[in-house]
């Protein structure tokens, strides 16, 4: 390991930030800027203000390959007006540098600031919501571990798959921890702050014999507790990692066709996440390319299936105590017993198509205008056993990891499938390599017939119109009836 490098990394995660904390201190300029904007004739304004710090660290073949620590501070301005909306950024936090960021977003929409204090619209935010306080996040930075201390951890799990995967090529651990401030004030009385916590772990193994290939990953994920690395289970971790390892290794190739699969817990969520979620939120309603545009209330999947979008969920990687708007995290019912029941809806979505805010507003950082986006997505568990759906099958395949994929706005997806085994007269039997799930959202759902009663979740990295984001996918294992699998 470059101990130098770690120490200087461990030096600029110190640095301290060159502003004062957000809170009841800023509430003054921000009631009298959020003023001046409706005094100019729009018909909303909202600030994020946002600092961060930040640190990512790579581990490879047992040795500290990367260190990556940075700090980040800004705001947004957004205005809105006859339904339209503005948004510009800045790093500059004084009150002017904050007052000339809403003028700039004032004068897309040709609005200006009148002059004279008889034309001064008053402005009053509502007590701070402080969720630091509320959900006892003030200890988050003083107890979550250090970069330098992180390191050590990955070292360790690097060196353990070292010692106990066979033929092994490559191995690589990696670990992020980003803390958040933010603060949201608008002009509608919102004025709330909340401290984020967002940790990571991922895992992977490349290993070879001969001309035999395989590599399995596995990640890690946290938003609520400050001590999640320290109680990392590395040997369970570095178990799982052999096991499927060593299965893969020699698996065959899977022939291309139609069957029926069960997909695993967790992270088989993704499909759902990638091929319906993102059907559901209302940036995809106000570019009319969602299939279920116009299907609230009726029968869009097998009525096995009932889906969430969970705000705050303990240890979910996607959870909020409130959205980046402001708005208090809820929990909201999208699909129940097949019938669409709800859209995934932030403020321009619920402007521009009507469905209700549901604290979905979200965005990457102050650079971004928040867009409506999943948090927590996860098939509701059924009154199935897995046994119970691997049984139901004489000919198909088990797909207990998926990997990688690629969805279009329409909802077609393709997925590979990192782990798969066949399943024979309703036994999991031989492994299977190289099988892709091809599909779209509309017939998936309709043939997702049995759920399992194991609901689990895994973190995911969510890409959209307002940025990278954190969030939360999951399922139980769940049977589809038919699906196109290629393969060779």
């Amino acid at each position: 390991m470059d101990f130098k490098s770690l120490h200087k990394a461990a030096e600029l995660q110190n640095i301290s930030y060159d502003f004062e904390s957000f809170g009841e201190n800023w509430r003054e300029r921000l009631e009298i800027l959020l003023g001046f904007g409706r005094a100019s004739g729009a018909d909303f304004i909202e600030f994020f203000l946002e600092k961060k710090k930040h640190y990512a660290i790579a581990c490879e073949n047992g040795e500290i390959t990367s260190l990556e620590p940075s700090l980040i501070c800004g705001a947004g301005v957004r205005v809105f007006k006859n339904k339209i909306d503005s948004y510009v950024s800045t790093n500059d936090l004084s009150f002017l540098g904050l007052k000339k960021a809403l003028v700039s977003a004032l004068d897309i929409h040709k609005l200006t600031i009148p002059h004279g204090s008889n034309l001064f619209f008053n402005c009053v935010l509502e007590p701070l919501r402080d969720y630091t306080l509320n959900c006892n996040k003030s200890s988050f930075e003083s107890q979550a571990l250090s970069l330098k201390d992180t390191a050590h951890v990955l070292l360790s799990c690097n060196s353990l798959k070292q010692k106990e995967i066979k033929h092994l090529k490559y191995a690589t651990t990696t670990a992020f921890q980003e803390l958040q401030d933010v603060l949201v004030a608008s002009s509608e009385g919102t004025f709330a702050k909340d401290l984020r916590l967002t940790q990571s772990f991922a895992a992977n193994v490349l290993c070879e014999d001969g001309s035999m290939r395989s590599s399995i990953g596995k990640r890690f994920g946290n938003t609520s507790d400050p001590m999640f690395f320290q109680t990392l289970d590395e040997e369970r971790i570095v178990s799982d990692l052999k096991e499927s390892s060593g299965q893969m290794l020699y698996a065959d190739y899977i022939k291309a066709g139609q069957y029926p699969v069960v997909l695993a817990n967790k992270f088989g969520g993704v499909i759902f996440h990638e091929a319906c979620g993102h059907l559901l939120e209302t940036t995809a309603i106000q570019r009319k390319s969602s299939p279920f545009l116009d299907k609230k209330g009726d029968l869009i999947a097998n009525e096995s299936l009932t889906a969430f979008d969970e705000g705050y969920w303990d240890k979910g990687f996607g959870s909020l105590a409130m959205d980046d708007e402001g708005m208090p995290s809820q929990r909201t019912l999208l699909i129940e017993n097949g019938v669409l029941k709800n859209f995934m809806s932030d403020r321009a979505g619920f402007e521009l198509t009507g469905h209700p805010r549901t604290g979905s507003g979200r965005r990457q950082n102050y650079k971004y205008a928040s867009a409506s986006r999943m948090r927590n997505t996860y098939i509701a568990p059924g009154p199935h056993s897995k046994d119970d759906l691997i049984s139901s099958i004489d000919k198909g395949v088990y797909c207990k990891e998926l990997g990688g994929g690629s969805v279009d706005p329409t909802g077609a997806f393709n997925f590979s499938v990192q782990e798969a085994y066949e399943i024979s007269n309703g036994r999991i039997t031989k492994p299977l390599k190289g099988a892709i799930l091809i599909g779209d959202a509309e017939s998936i759902l309709k043939k997702i017939s049995l759920c399992a009663n194991d609901l689990d979740i895994a973190p995911g990295f969510c890409g959209s119109v307002s940025g990278n984001i954190y969030v939360t996918v999951g399922q139980p294992h769940i049977k589809v009836d038919s699906i196109t699998i290629g393969g060779r």
